[in-house]
């Protein structure tokens, strides 16, 4: 598989050339070795640009399929000088299973993503098994998943399912252990009385097979 060459686009924004072929963390950020972070499902980017603005010494790379969103994200981005976070449009599933190149993710965040309540539509959720077993090969040694939900059931789910997978080391996770900003769907909710779980996973060394 040959190197990807990255088109020349506007600073905030990241546009694979060929959205076929593994991509390198060099190849998101050219001449960078630092740890990659992944905001899968960014919505409007304030978790993504806190992050970058709070954690120089690493990048970070958001994924949004909506248009609109992904353009507000790159503008943000842009606007704040940062050059170490982009914003990709691609679906979350396809990025993780087909695109990101295996033991590249130093931290994976997927906050509050659509839960698919009604039950005819729970094949439409992200984590499921095969998702995990790609996210699994995408993450480092010793990297992390970390999850938040104000949906209980959707919760209960993805909390069996990563138990069902069986590599996942679950590490307890309260706010205030270490900065993570709230997003604004977050901030929505807990003013309306409603609450988030969270659920961190994570890799080891012990589980590379």
């Amino acid at each position: 598989m040959g190197k990807v060459k990255i088109k020349n686009v506007q600073a905030g924004l990241f546009v694979p050339a060929d959205y076929f072929s593994r991509l390198r963390k060099a190849d998101i950020f050219p001449n960078e070795d630092k740890p990659l972070e992944v905001d899968l499902g960014c919505g409007d980017g304030a978790f993504l640009v806190a992050m970058a603005r709070e954690f120089p010494e690493r990048n970070f790379l958001g994924v949004e399929r909506l248009l609109g969103r992904v353009r507000k994200v790159a503008r943000d981005i842009t606007r704040a000088g940062l050059t170490n976070a982009k914003v990709l449009r691609l679906e979350s599933k396809y990025t993780i299973e087909w695109l990101l190149e295996k033991n590249s993710i130093s931290r994976l965040h997927l906050l509050c993503p659509d839960p698919w309540p009604k039950a005819r539509h729970h094949e439409r959720r992200l984590v499921q098994q095969d998702f995990l077993h790609s996210l699994w090969d995408s993450l480092a040694p010793e990297s992390e998943f970390l999850f938040k939900t104000d949906h209980d059931e959707y919760f209960d789910w993805v909390r069996y399912e990563v138990e069902q997978f069986g590599k996942f080391s679950m590490i307890p996770w309260q706010d205030g252990d270490f900065f993570y900003p709230k997003t604004d769907f977050q901030l929505l909710w807990e003013s309306q009385g409603k609450r988030l779980q969270s659920l961190r996973c994570k890799k080891g060394t012990s589980h590379m097979g």
